[in-house]
């Protein structure tokens, strides 16, 4: 009967807008409080931004440094609110996390020009696993917004002088616009994509550039593809529904074009 709810709930959350994710997981986990915990480890949401006590730096929550109702920050390794045995990497993997914590800080601020990045690694029995998360807000007017999540998700499986990585990406996308021409446009999906390969390791250090190269080429492949196909379309319809030229003008570049159809007959 719960795989039956989690299954209704989850087919459910795919047909709602995806702006409305974090509010619509709320309502239902409010109606069925027993899949709460389910809904959460499996529905990706947009990022909530904390600011870490400690550094004063900010950080994202999400389910992969959740603990209970605590969160755990990747700068300080301290939940908030604070839990005397809260679930954390081992002592090697807290060193890899905090060097991919620095790696990463520099990707933002290359690609995105601002935003918050959160990097957390967990331990597997043969290796590690990790989620690195980006997050770009826009509000240029009070008309227009835009909002960018990103989180890559990744285990690296110990092997003789190689290590097999495979990472599951998902980008979600919300933006929204309004004015005299257009109208009113809301545009919010998601997009998930995955890759297995294999890359040699020669120490623990070789696990940074690695993951980053992965994650490099997949978000550039996906917002090609967010660009090339997704918008063009929804430029392509938009166009066909409405168009920004007066009919008047329509009329006059018809009427220009058949005349040099006869002049060019003649």
């Amino acid at each position: 009967m719960a795989d039956e709810q989690l299954d209704r709930a989850l087919d459910l959350l795919r047909r709602l807008n995806p702006r409305d994710t974090k509010r619509n997981v709320q309502a239902i986990s409010t109606l069925v409080p027993d899949l709460t915990e389910d809904l959460l480890t499996s529905v990706d949401q947009p990022f909530e931004v904390r600011t870490c006590r400690k550094t004063k730096r900010d950080y994202l929550l999400c389910d992969y440094n959740r603990d209970g109702d605590s969160y755990r920050s990747p700068w300080s390794n301290e939940f908030d609110p604070p839990l005397e045995d809260g679930a954390g990497p081992s002592e090697r993997v807290r060193k890899l996390e905090v060097a991919a914590n620095e790696a990463f800080d520099v990707y933002r601020e290359l690609y995105y020009e601002g935003g918050v990045g959160s990097v957390y690694f967990w331990d597997l029995d043969d290796g590690f696993a990790g989620a690195i998360l980006m997050k770009k807000s826009v509000t240029p007017g009070a008309k227009s917004s835009g909002v960018w999540d990103s989180i890559h998700v990744f285990e690296a499986t110990d092997r003789a002088r190689m290590s097999h990585y495979k990472l599951t990406s998902t980008i979600m996308l919300h933006l929204a616009t309004e004015n005299s021409n257009l109208g009113e446009m809301d545009l919010s999906g998601n997009l998930t994509r995955q890759v297995e390969v294999d890359l040699p390791v020669e120490s623990d250090a070789s696990h940074i550039p690695n993951i980053g190269k992965l994650v490099e080429d997949m978000e550039l492949k996906m917002r090609n593809q967010l660009q090339e196909v997704y918008f063009g379309k929804a430029k392509d319809i938009v166009g066909e529904l409405r168009s920004l030229g007066t009919l008047s003008e329509a009329n006059r570049d018809r009427a220009t074009q058949r005349e040099m159809i006869m002049s060019m007959q003649r």
